[in-house]
């Protein structure tokens, strides 16, 4: 793909959803990074459902730790992984009191060094908590990469470099919401909607899928 085919790909996603923003419900830094942490191997909406409760009495590192991760696992036990999940966000929050006054440090290497937080989950926190223009790859975001041609890479880490270099000025911060929005929704895993893509005809993928046949009432 081309920088014309690149920017014009871009230009249709931003005029489609003008404002992206993340599925994750919170109300601060300190419970978005807490949402990202969960939402691993896990969906949104399912980390959503957990967390609407949690988070209204939880809104600091040091009611999380209050909580213990007994009283975490209460509110979590629908997630995957939920064990391990609640040892990391009481460890990290424990960090963050410890060594950051209580507060998410806008630093992707700091963030990266706190239990469960890897590069994915720093760069989510750091584009939509801080502004940031970093480029968080997860599965829907690494499909389209390689998929559409935008950025391809045989690991995360190598399409994000290839998003990085690629993506032009006016939507590097929108970008990663944009991909995996259009990832979650429109070129799905099994069968993307190739019908309904605003960016069909500047993607390598072949085959296009077809829109699926509507069925015929018969009338007698």
């Amino acid at each position: 793909m081309n920088k014309a085919d690149i920017f014009e790909f871009y230009r249709r996603l931003a005029e489609d959803n003008p404002s992206p923003e993340t599925e994750l419900e919170y109300g601060n830094d300190y419970q978005l990074l807490v949402a990202v942490v969960l939402s691993a191997q896990a969906t949104d909406v399912g980390v959503n459902k957990a967390t609407r409760k949690l988070f209204e009495s939880v809104k600091t590192p040091q009611q999380m730790v209050d909580l213990g991760e007994e009283g975490l696992k209460q509110h979590i036990k629908t997630i995957g992984l939920f064990n391990a999940k609640a040892k990391n966000v009481i460890a990290l929050s424990e960090i963050l009191v410890r060594g950051h006054g209580g507060e998410v440090p806008a630093d992707r290497d700091i963030l990266e060094t706190l239990p469960g937080v890897g590069r994915k989950t720093a760069n989510v926190v750091m584009n939509t908590a801080f502004g940031a223009e970093t480029f968080a790859v997860d599965t829907h975001i690494f499909r389209v990469g390689n998929r559409t041609g935008l950025a391809k890479g045989k690991t995360p880490l190598a399409v994000e470099k290839q998003l990085d270099k690629k993506t032009p000025a006016p939507f590097r911060l929108g970008a990663h919401h944009w991909l995996i929005l259009h990832g979650r929704y429109v070129c799905k895993a099994r069968t993307p909607e190739c019908w309904r893509c605003v960016v069909a005809d500047l993607c390598k993928f072949k085959p296009k899928t077809a829109a699926p046949k509507t069925k015929t009432v018969s009338k007698g």
